[in-house]
């Protein structure tokens, strides 16, 4: 089991920066892969970015050259970088964590960009 909690959600204007957190439940040396996702209402969730154990790392294009995935093993946290937000950015963002083929979500936490 991988327990996820997120943090760092809010709202920003449009341009502005925001940086979301994810904690594990254990050590992220352990997880296969982690993530994060996307939810606007009304739309389907989707991927944003993820990175694996090994370091290699993942982006939708709508956000390749604004957002930046990293991972602290240390802190077994991960964080996801915002920079340029857009009001299309808007988004409940939620951490995935892959473990052994099981997959493993975060309560979510909200993202709202003004314009």
């Amino acid at each position: 089991q991988v327990q996820l909690v997120e943090s760092g959600g809010g709202l920003v204007q449009a341009g502005g920066s925001l940086r979301l957190s994810c904690a594990a439940s254990r050590s992220i040396f352990s997880i296969d892969a982690m993530g994060w996702y996307r939810q606007a209402p009304g739309k389907q969730r989707e991927l944003v970015a993820t990175v694996t154990s090994g370091g290699s790392t993942n982006y939708a294009d709508s956000v390749k050259g604004r957002f930046t995935i990293s991972r602290d093993n240390a802190k077994n946290t991960v964080y996801l970088q915002m920079n340029s937000l857009k009001p299309e950015d808007t988004a409940v963002y939620y951490c995935n964590a892959v473990r052994l083929a099981a997959w493993y979500w975060g309560q979510g936490t909200q993202v709202t960009v003004s314009s």
